[in-house]
């Protein structure tokens, strides 16, 4: 039979029919590894898948792109489509509608579904989250006795913050009765009544060795619990349901360990720098209030000046004055006495009599009373109220 000469547009036509037709690439689902990861402006996501042995090119249309799932170069999945071609190209490609993380699959999106379930209930809100004691006594930690787990939060424990007690509740850390235990831990610490933090944890692993930390009933006890708890699950890039609701997540239980307790050396060093800035900032108060007494102390002596030597200047002054007056009267008084006192005593004055026009007569044995008392020749002085005169007897 001849076959007649077809379009390149009808060859291409012809196998994308064929692709289509077939019942196997119609549903198909292969594994591989990203390679060329490109997020498209539309929203479309283009991508190569390969192995060991060869590769495909693959689409996945924005419908069908699952936002929760952070795709990169690298990652193993395993994605389910149909194999189809574009007609322009007349190339054939992998039209992916669902993808999953190899390893991860089912359990991974059970993940995602109960974080989604539990945030929209607030477990995860930061409003619920309780503060970390900052001095412990007593830690309470939810782990497996034989893992690593408990030796580093003892050696941290230890190096850090000797004083605290570790409290270990042993439990499966994996398993299928191990979120049964984590609960029973989470419960039993909160009841005996003297634990101030609790960690819980386990070493790293994958996502269905850690899977105990993603159950519902764990992160409710956690939830629920009155103590401070610290979520120390897997390695730094491991996250958990328990991470979430816990009240503080450490990437690695000797993190945790350092979060519940404080570093005595730390604190010794702080402790001794307060001290010495009290001690500096008491000086410096001690020698701001002298300074505040001194100036209390000028400025008291100088109201003392102004206001209590100045009055007593003023009542020095009066009393002076008082004095003054009470001197002058008495000196009027004593002067009037010896006025009077003189007055009777002029009477008697032998002077009194010759202001009256009489005089006195002397020689030289003294006042002469008596005529007879003289001798023609004898000298004389005769005293007048103005003075005297010298005279001689020349007769009787």
């Amino acid at each position: 039979m001849k076959i007649r000469t077809l379009e390149i547009s009808e060859l291409n036509q012809y196998i994308n029919r064929v692709l289509n037709d077939d019942p196997i690439l119609s549903n198909v689902k292969v594994k591989g590894e990203i390679s060329n990861l490109k997020m498209h402006s539309s929203g479309n996501i283009y991508l190569t898948l390969k192995d060991d042995k060869s590769k495909i090119n693959c689409m996945i249309y924005k419908k069908n792109v699952n936002n929760k799932l952070k795709l990169e170069d690298g990652n193993k999945v395993i994605a389910t489509g149909y194999v189809s071609s574009y007609l322009r190209d007349g190339v054939y490609q992998l039209y992916i509608e669902s993808i999953e993380i190899e390893g991860m699959g089912t359990l991974f999106y059970e993940f995602l579904k109960l974080k989604e379930k539990l945030d929209k209930e607030g477990l995860f809100s930061v409003a619920h989250k309780k503060q970390i004691p900052r001095f412990p006594k007593n830690i309470g930690v939810i782990t497996s006795p034989t893992g690593a787990v408990i030796r580093d939060i003892i050696n941290v424990v230890s190096r850090r913050y000797p004083k605290v007690n570790i409290k270990l509740y042993p439990v499966q850390v994996q398993g299928v009765s191990s979120a049964k235990t984590l609960v029973e831990g989470v419960r039993f610490l909160n009841n005996v009544g003297d634990i101030d933090t609790i960690i819980i944890g386990r070493g790293g692993g994958s996502l269905e060795e850690l899977w105990s930390f993603n159950e519902e009933i764990v992160a409710r006890a956690i939830y629920n619990s009155n103590i401070p708890v610290i979520s120390a699950v897997g390695h730094e890039t491991d996250f958990t349901i328990c991470d979430f609701v816990a009240d503080m997540r450490a990437p690695t239980p000797s993190a945790a360990a350092e979060i519940a307790t404080p570093n005595l050396f730390d604190l010794e060093y702080t402790q001794k720098n307060r001290m010495l800035r009290m001690s500096k900032s008491i000086k410096n108060i001690i020698s701001v209030e002298k300074e505040k007494i001194k100036l209390s102390k000028n400025k008291y002596n100088v109201q003392l000046e102004k206001v209590v030597i100045n009055d007593r200047y003023i009542d020095l002054d009066r009393i002076n004055l008082s004095l003054e007056n009470s001197m002058e009267r008495l000196f009027v008084a004593k002067k009037n006495s010896l006025n009077m006192l003189a007055s009777s005593f002029g009477s008697l004055n032998p002077f009194s009599v010759l202001e009256r026009g009489y005089s006195i007569v002397e020689n030289e044995n003294g006042l002469v009373s008596s005529r007879e008392k003289l001798e023609i020749g004898d000298k004389l002085d005769v005293v007048f109220s103005d003075g005297k005169v010298k005279c001689e007897v020349i007769e009787k």
